[in-house]
């Protein structure tokens, strides 16, 4: 440097191999490592409470509905529903023996809905609600519907893709 009290310049020794797009690089990775960690602190996915002792739910939870899902009909309560966190779904049964199933992904922030109860569901992180019936908003700050799943069911078991 020419001067002590300059910034480095394209012509400097020490800045030779450093462009402008590579600053911008480094800078946006430590603001998006920053943000991701908040994000992740406020939107934590919270524990399979939904089977815990490692069932059918457990077997169905690998693949978050790009394979097919199979959970017991018996599960579900009527008029109420189950999360289940590992495969990021959570069924309902609005009425007896219509059984509905959604993404268990908040639209607003990406956390997990945390349960079923009195029609809706709910998550937990900031406030959102959605009808159980059909995954369309209700409340707080989401954006859009739970993504819904289709859902079929044969004797016993609800197959959910």
């Amino acid at each position: 440097m020419s001067q002590p009290d300059q910034f480095p310049t394209a012509h400097d020794p020490a800045t030779r191999g450093i462009d402008r797009r590579t600053v911008m690089r480094n800078v946006g990775v430590g603001v998006v490592g920053i943000a991701g960690a908040a994000t992740l602190l406020a939107c934590g996915g919270g524990s399979d409470t939904a089977n815990p002792s490692g069932g059918p739910a457990a077997s169905a939870a690998g693949s978050a509905g790009s394979a097919k899902d199979v959970i017991k009909v018996a599960d579900i309560p009527m008029g109420g529903g189950k999360v289940f966190d590992a495969a990021k779904i959570v069924v309902t049964q609005p009425k007896a023996g219509e059984f509905k199933a959604f993404s268990a992904v908040c639209t607003h922030m990406g956390c997990t809905v945390a349960g079923v109860a009195n029609g809706t569901i709910t998550c937990p992180c900031h406030g959102s609600t959605y009808d159980m019936a059909t995954g369309q908003v209700t409340g707080g700050p989401a954006p859009a519907p739970l993504p819904s799943k289709t859902v079929t069911v044969s004797g016993g078991s609800i197959t959910i893709s």
